[in-house]
């Protein structure tokens, strides 16, 4: 039992703290060993330690300590400590000589310094110091310089259970070796903690602390000044709700959301109570829905040329018009043509125009323009002129074929837009010519 004591107290492992206090009265048990330091070449603490002998319970000698405890700070108190020690054995067998006490006197002033502050239930500290003895029958005075750790315990602010080890430095060896010194005690406040004084409750006044005109003992926000109708409580944004019920004090708001404003919860600028599409983000325009797709095939109306007609979205938002329709109405504009100079439309031109008529009847949707175009034989002015008047023939001709005309556009570009070189002649039959082109709007 005694081995594992003293293991515990020199690995620093304790049980103790103590709380700041005036003055203290204790008694510890003391065991000294004086041999063990000596055994060792070196005696470092180091060298004591990593020896193994430190802990031998027949080396130790017994004693007792009376100490007076002064608390100095929070964290750091000072010690007056008596010290008697039994029996000589040890210390005699060590000096080889006579005239050693049976009982010796010491005395010791150190300083704890403790890891924590006041009322701390376990708390360890460290202790340096002086203290002079008296070992030998003539002249037997040393002095030595006790070093060592500790712990303690609060009980209650009144007593404080302390466990320290101590390496005591002798500073003349002939008379005394440097030894270990271990103590556990309990010592007692001297001077009793006072009692809590709990004042009486406050006489109430009728004061008003914020001067908001609201007596503090109606006011529900006696620290704010505030508004009487509000119970003395402020309203920064004005919106007739007290800032300590307003979830959004600094913007005004209704009662119905906490003083917060109507709310947007798919935060697309239209308040809720607006909103006709509140989870889905929307426009204004259409009361906070998203722009319509009214042929729902992907293209919003704002974009979809054929709103009313699926499409696609590369030939926004109308349907795609089938090659083999193309390539027909590209044959017919190929096979129009006119006399020459005139924009007088030949009869060989009808077959192909009546094919392109019969498109058009069977699909109401689509819309044609014709483009007239020249080569540059002859003035510029006349060009676009003829140009013009040939687009118009063939317009006025699907008209009577039963085209509706406001499905139709014509436009001349006279010599402007040349598909050929015009310094041949096969180059200039290719510019001279009407282009047919499908869709199902009228581009500009």
């Amino acid at each position: 039992m005694r081995r594992i004591l003293l293991l515990t107290v020199f690995a620093s492992i304790t049980f103790v703290s103590f709380g700041q206090r005036k003055s203290a009265l204790g008694f510890s048990f003391n065991l000294t060993d004086f041999q063990t330091p000596t055994d060792i070449k070196n005696t470092s603490l180091k060298d004591v330690l990593k020896s193994g002998d430190w802990n031998k319970s027949s080396r130790l000698e017994p004693g007792f300590s009376i100490t007076y405890w002064k608390g100095l700070t929070n964290k750091i108190d000072a010690s007056l400590r008596y010290n008697g020690l039994f029996g000589s054995n040890e210390l005699a067998a060590l000096s080889n000589k006579s005239g050693v006490k049976t009982y010796f006197n010491e005395l010791e002033l150190s300083a704890h310094a403790r890891a924590f502050k006041d009322n701390v239930a376990v708390n360890p500290f460290l202790s340096a110091g002086l203290g002079i003895g008296n070992y030998w029958e003539k002249f037997g005075v040393a002095p030595y310089a006790p070093l060592g750790v500790g712990l303690q315990v609060n009980i209650a602010n009144e007593a404080f259970v302390h466990l320290q080890a101590n390496y005591r430095l002798s500073f003349d060896k002939d008379k005394l070796p440097n030894n270990l010194f271990y103590s556990l005690g309990i010592s007692q406040n001297l001077a009793k903690p006072k009692p809590k004084v709990i004042p009486p409750p406050p006489i109430p006044v009728d004061i008003d602390k914020d001067d908001d005109g609201v007596v503090d003992s109606l006011d529900a926000c006696p620290n704010e000044a505030g508004l009487a109708a509000l119970n003395g409580c402020p309203d920064k944004d004005g919106d007739g709700i007290a800032d300590k019920d307003d979830k959004c004090p600094d913007v005004a708001g209704l009662a119905k959301y906490n003083g917060c404003p109507i709310p947007d919860t798919d935060k697309d600028g239209v308040n809720d109570e607006e909103d006709k599409c509140v989870n889905v983000p929307g426009v204004a325009r259409y009361q906070g829905c998203p722009i319509p797709d009214s042929d729902g095939d992907g293209v919003n109306d704002e974009e979809d040329k054929c709103p009313n007609l699926a499409g696609v979205k590369e030939n926004q938002g109308c349907p795609e018009i089938k090659e083999e329709v193309k390539k027909k109405v590209e044959k017919a504009a190929q096979n129009i043509y006119f006399a020459t100079g005139s924009y007088k439309l030949l009869a060989k031109s009808n077959k192909g125009l009546n094919e392109v008529a019969a498109i058009l009847a069977e699909n109401p949707e689509m819309k044609l323009a014709i483009d007239g175009h020249t080569d540059n034989t002859g003035k510029a002015d006349k060009n676009q002129l003829l140009s013009d008047n040939r687009a118009a023939a063939v317009k006025k001709y699907l008209v009577s074929k039963g085209v509706d005309e406001s499905r139709l556009t014509s436009a001349g570009h006279g010599q402007d837009q040349p598909i050929a070189d015009n310094k041949t002649s096969a180059g200039r039959a290719k510019n001279r010519r009407v282009e047919l082109k499908l869709s199902y709007f009228v581009t500009e």
